[in-house]
């Protein structure tokens, strides 16, 4: 019997499925997800083959999505799925065919653990690859500056937002290829999230 399409992708980002839609993500390609929490956008992946490492800071997350994967059947090990932080992941250098940050990066305390968190994830990214963000940003509305590049966002929230000009110069201190243009959803009176999908370069 055919798994009905929530069954298939579970509660996916519709962005992250645009690119798998595109064949940006393919099956069997190893995915490192910095921040999976209770691994909405792995459920595709998993049943898919990708070899799939995942780390979050919460534990009872962690051991959620490792009994998904073993429910799922990707006969991945344990230690694949770990407990820590993203800017000292334990995982090598070029690993990763793609590494998704969902909805992570704008919980950054300020700009320099932001900058640590981005460097891992693109440590561990292999040439070639692909860098997956959707963060939060001040790209559309206007925000409470609160100091630095943190804002009071709609819900009282204090979040590290970016600006249009942050990610391209982020880009390019990367030597990245951006994939996409930059495509920013506006939740009304509430937040701005942007997609911003990079490509490392071949060496």
């Amino acid at each position: 019997m055919a798994l009905s399409i929530q069954e298939q992708f579970g509660q996916i980002d519709i962005y992250l499925f645009d690119q798998i839609l595109r064949g940006n993500i393919e099956d069997g390609m190893c995915v490192v997800d910095a921040g999976c929490g209770y691994g909405r956008n792995l459920v595709h992946l998993l049943r898919q083959g990708c070899r799939v490492y995942a780390i979050d800071q919460d534990a009872d997350a962690v051991q959620h999505v490792r009994r998904l994967a073993d429910s799922l059947g990707a006969g991945l090990p344990a230690e694949n799925f770990e407990v820590g932080s993203i800017e000292r992941m334990p995982f090598a250098d070029g690993l990763a065919d793609v590494v998704v940050s969902n909805a992570v990066l704008h919980f950054a305390r300020d700009e320099e653990q932001f900058r640590a968190m981005l460097k891992e994830m693109w440590r561990v990214l292999k040439p070639g690859g692909l860098l997956f963000c959707r963060l939060g940003s001040r790209i559309g509305m206007e925000f409470e500056r609160l100091r630095g590049n943190i804002y009071r966002i709609g819900d009282g929230s204090e979040w590290f937002l970016v600006d249009e000009k942050m990610l391209l110069d982020l880009t390019a201190e990367l030597n990245a290829v951006l994939v996409d243009q930059l495509k920013t959803t506006i939740v009304q009176d509430y937040r701005c999230m942007t997609t911003w999908v990079l490509r490392k370069r071949r060496e």
